[in-house]
């Protein structure tokens, strides 16, 4: 294996996660593009460009390129009209191909809907197998919705269903995950492999409590429920702040050490009322209790899990759940949600609690459980850093690989 293709269209692996579009996928796939890279794996990664000010090609470190090709305006597209701009994108895809000799590429590797479509292309024309990760499902999110939550429209179903007969090999995250790409979108067992993601234990791992809340300028004395990740009601935000406020209503006393970080952006729908968050905190009457921090780098991010008392995951749906293994890898508790690779990630009650509710008085019990037990919460943040180290991104790597190099042999084999 020498050179992998990654589409990943709508969002720069360069992108700050935690806003905008960028989040879980945005981590793998720099993380993973890094470890293969490592092996002698030369990775070229296209997306799509956001502003005049980027330069073409950029060196995201030894053996990775991202590749920044111009289809349609700069800035302003959201993902629902990023279909009208496949064509373009495409063509300058098969046109950095098309520079070098036959064979340049070895497999395409796409990431979410719209790159597979582009993927798709690629593979036809160059003669290679596509890999393609959904990272997350129409249908899996149309059946979750949160309250008030607009449904994924009918064409990207059916470009998913396209993707899903168009790739030599789907990538799952999970088993749950495999079993939703066979059931609601008719994937052959044969073509879906089962690759876990993975956390980057250099940079999340245990550290010093009183020092990480010094740093942050949080009291070493408090109780910090911790919530990470882009605001969108996919995500459920919302969800913590009212068990927060049913906390609080129980036990009025907590509200002298409680603190409620929300680190991240909006997005999504989200991005329609940027400020609904803040003033659901108001209305509730924790806004002194909550308080909202931009994204933050990788690094900054580990301290702040580190620091948390736990961490909340209250998502409608996640396909696996990054947030959940770096926090539980600083040795941190998590408190999610009992819905896709959460179920995965997350060992009830040895490395965190899963809920099988979005109801505020049930997250209410559940965060209520770690902050009135230390014990408890000691115990399970030691099984946090026991499960943590079951995933890694040199494992991932390492699997990937192996599917990559199977997909080539039985592409060959069906060529022949």
């Amino acid at each position: 294996m020498r050179r992998v293709a990654m589409v990943c269209l709508h969002t720069s692996p360069l992108d700050q996660p935690g806003t905008g579009d960028a989040g879980g996928m945005n981590v793998y796939v720099v993380e993973l593009a890094k470890r293969l890279a490592a092996r002698g794996v030369e990775v070229d990664i296209f997306t799509r460009a956001t502003s005049s000010a980027l330069d073409p090609v950029v060196s995201f470190g030894d053996g990775v390129l991202v590749r920044h090709i111009a289809a349609g305006p700069f800035e302003g597209l959201t993902k629902h009209e990023l279909p009208g701009q496949l064509c373009v994108f495409a063509r300058e895809v098969l046109r950095t191909e098309a520079a070098h000799p036959v064979g340049h590429y070895d497999v395409v590797h796409s990431h979410y809907w719209l790159s597979g479509q582009v993927g798709a292309l690629a593979r036809d024309r160059w003669g290679v197998p596509l890999i393609h990760s959904m990272h997350t499902m129409a249908k899996v999110k149309n059946g979750a919705l949160a309250d008030g939550d607009t449904p994924e429209p009918m064409a990207r179903v059916i470009g998913e269903e396209q993707v899903v007969e168009a790739a030599d090999v789907l990538v799952a995250n999970t088993d749950l995950e495999a079993t939703q790409l066979i059931d609601l979108y008719d994937a052959d067992p044969a073509r879906v492999e089962i690759v876990h993601p993975g956390v980057d234990l250099d940079v999340f791992g245990p550290a010093p409590v009183a020092e990480v809340r010094d740093r942050l300028g949080l009291d070493p004395g408090s109780l910090v429920l911790l919530f990470a990740g882009r605001i969108q009601p996919l995500k459920a935000p919302d969800v913590l702040l009212k068990a927060v406020a049913e906390l609080l209503a129980r036990d009025p006393s907590l509200r002298e050490r409680l603190v409620v970080p929300i680190v991240g952006g909006p997005s999504g729908t989200g991005l329609e009322r940027p400020s609904a968050l803040a003033a659901l905190a108001a209305e509730l009457g924790i806004d002194d209790v909550v308080r909202f921090v931009p994204p933050v780098t990788q690094a900054e991010l580990a301290q702040w899990y580190a620091a948390a008392t736990l961490v909340a995951v209250p998502s409608y749906n996640e396909s696996f759940g990054l947030v959940a293994v770096e926090a539980q890898a600083c040795g941190t508790p998590v408190v999610a949600a009992a819905v896709g690779g959460l179920t995965t990630v997350v060992r009830d009650d040895v490395s965190g609690i899963l809920v099988d509710s979005h109801d505020p008085a049930a997250w209410a019990d559940a965060l209520g459980r770690i902050v009135d037990d230390p014990a408890l919460r000691d115990r399970l943040a030691q099984g946090a850093l026991a499960q943590a180290q079951d995933f890694s991104w040199e494992a991932t790597a390492d699997h990937m690989l192996e599917v990559y190099r199977k997909a080539r042999h039985h592409m060959r084999e069906s060529v022949a």
